[in-house]
């Protein structure tokens, strides 16, 4: 069986990334490798097959309902036998998201070394920021950068490590924890965090919420969660629990129509929703646990 490329062009960035995240999340089945990128002023999408799915004009058609897409702008390729999940990943340009600059190893060159460039190669584990809700989360860390420095940190779910990394390029003396009850998630988690010389931040295999592994603190000043809507309303009460009174919390991976069962989830827990951005039809949420500790964020600012 030839591999196939469904290809989308002449795309704006919005549409584009809400493209790939739909068929990287919803579509059955799945793209084996997605290339989301930008040519002559155009965002284009190609999505990867190891096989044409069956029904091809019945799945994009229900591909171009998800996104808003007209039909027409879909069309598949038969193309060469190749290992296209690594070709599209050499082909991912960098993500600039808030202070951040994410790029993989073919840019190394290109791009400046510093503070806030970051090194993540798509691979086993999510998280490159070109999926929205990455991109949300390091966002939303930027603009969580003049609160109080945290003592604690927890990034849960942590996959590639990229929010981890993140949030120790701003609080550089935080005690950061990186959990993730998927082990080849967390080895590579621990790679990146070698390569981008943040070898402190403690990388452990949790299923659920983690306490802190030692030391005088017993909650965290500071919870990133990546998940799923599903599982973020299912653990709402531990990791409400985990917070500091007064603490932040960054949740993400929550499609938009699910974000307000999401919110109530973690309001009867005793958090107040302090933003509700929304980004490609995905819902990044910022929150504070009372008593107010920080400086209170905007509380609602709408993106995408």
């Amino acid at each position: 069986m030839s591999t196939v490329c469904l290809v989308a062009m002449g795309l704006h960035r919005a549409p584009a990334h809400r493209l790939a995240a739909t068929l990287s999340e919803l579509a059955e089945p799945a793209p084996d490798a997605v290339s989301v990128f930008e040519a002559d002023g155009a965002w284009r999408v190609d999505a990867y097959y190891s096989a044409r799915p069956a029904e091809a004009e019945t799945y994009v058609r229900g591909v171009a309902e998800l996104t808003d897409l007209a039909s027409d702008q879909f069309r598949f390729e038969d193309v060469p036998e190749e290992n296209w999940v690594a070709r599209s990943q050499e082909a991912l340009p960098p993500v600039y998201a808030g202070r951040f600059t994410v790029h993989g190893a073919h840019d190394r060159d290109r791009i400046p070394a510093g503070p806030w460039s970051i090194e993540i190669d798509a691979g086993e584990a999510f998280g490159t920021a070109h999926h929205a809700t990455t991109y949300g989360c390091l966002i939303a860390l930027s603009e969580l950068a003049s609160m109080p420095e945290p003592r604690t940190v927890l990034d849960l779910g942590t996959g590639s490590g990229v929010l981890a990394i993140a949030a120790q390029r701003i609080w550089q003396r935080a005690d950061i924890v990186a959990s993730d009850l998927d082990a080849d998630a967390v080895r590579v988690a621990a790679v990146n965090f070698g390569k981008n010389r943040a070898t402190h931040i403690r990388c452990i295999s949790a299923d659920g919420v983690p306490g802190l592994p030692h030391g005088a603190h017993r909650s965290y000043d500071l919870v990133i969660a990546n998940i799923l809507a599903g599982p973020l309303i299912a653990m709402s009460g531990a990791i409400a629990r985990a917070i500091t009174p007064g603490g932040a919390l960054i949740l993400s991976g929550i499609l938009t129509p699910q974000a307000y069962a999401v919110q109530a989830a973690y309001i009867r827990h005793g958090l107040a929703v302090q933003k509700h951005a929304r980004i490609a039809g995905w819902s990044i949420l910022t929150l504070q646990k009372r008593p107010n500790r920080f400086k209170p964020i905007e509380p609602l600012i709408l993106l995408g």
